[in-house]
């Protein structure tokens, strides 16, 4: 892939995935990684420091009215190349699981944040997407043309839902899958690839201690399998390492 956009960098998953990408033979030439304070994401500029192909996007993805400005920007370095990747990974998880314990703040914030954002940001790059879908037309469909990867959870999984509770989470992420089912149809029409994955569970400040993978291992694989989409992986509900997971 030539670029991708990344939500969510300055720490855990986020950070996980720049990290596997600059470590590609051939990493992607630009890698546009978004954060809401750039002060607080040390890491990521000293990385920034490092690989001259990550730009470095301070942007509250809730203001919606900021995204003007920051497709301009993205197209102020791709010029008429476009945007490959779109990769939704900001996401939140409020503390608040059980019925009795649910509160509606926490259901619309989260719904926001982990549902309306990924949509409305794939609708403001849209323009980015199709100008590298039609200059890669020759390619088949995948991250190489023009894609839109929404990081969803198994927690989103009705089929699997065999514990309860998380309702602010649970029906982000299954309404997050259901906005990844239409765009696979909407978008098909330019090839553009759009799938929703499991990241497995992680050890992050959202996952826990207890979780049984690193986030070296989710991430790199989460790379390998992202550059392995094909067409008929497209409207798919994916494990990390590329299975197929239940709605």
């Amino acid at each position: 892939m030539n670029s991708i956009l990344i939500t969510g960098c300055n720490r855990g998953l986020g950070l996980g995935l720049v990290k596997a990408l600059v470590a590609l033979p051939q990493p992607p030439q630009h890698l546009f990684t978004t954060c809401r304070s750039r002060a607080q994401a040390t890491e990521l500029e000293d990385l920034a420091k490092k690989h001259a192909n990550i730009h470095i996007l301070e942007i509250d993805l809730r203001n919606f009215e900021a995204y003007d400005k920051l497709v301009a920007d993205i197209e102020c370095v791709t010029k008429d190349q476009g945007l490959n990747v779109l990769f939704n990974n900001a996401g939140i998880a409020p503390k608040s699981t059980r019925i009795t314990a649910t509160r509606s703040q926490d259901l619309l914030d989260t719904l926001q944040t982990n549902t309306v954002v990924p949509i409305m940001l794939a609708k403001a790059c849209l323009p980015l997407l199709n100008k590298a879908a039609k200059l890669n037309a020759s390619q088949p469909m995948g991250v190489g043309r023009a894609a839109v990867i929404n990081m969803s959870s198994i927690l989103g999984s009705i089929q699997l839902n065999t514990d309860g509770a998380m309702y602010a989470y649970r029906t982000s992420k299954s309404a997050l899958n259901a906005a990844t089912k239409s765009m696979s149809i909407d978008l098909l029409p330019q090839r553009i690839l759009c799938v929703s994955l499991h990241p497995g569970w992680v050890r992050t400040d959202m996952g826990g201690s207890n979780a049984p993978l690193d986030v070296p291992t989710s991430t790199g694989q989460i790379v390998r399998t992202i550059c392995d989409l094909s067409e008929k992986q497209n409207g798919s509900f994916l494990n990390f390492d590329g299975t197929q997971l239940p709605w």
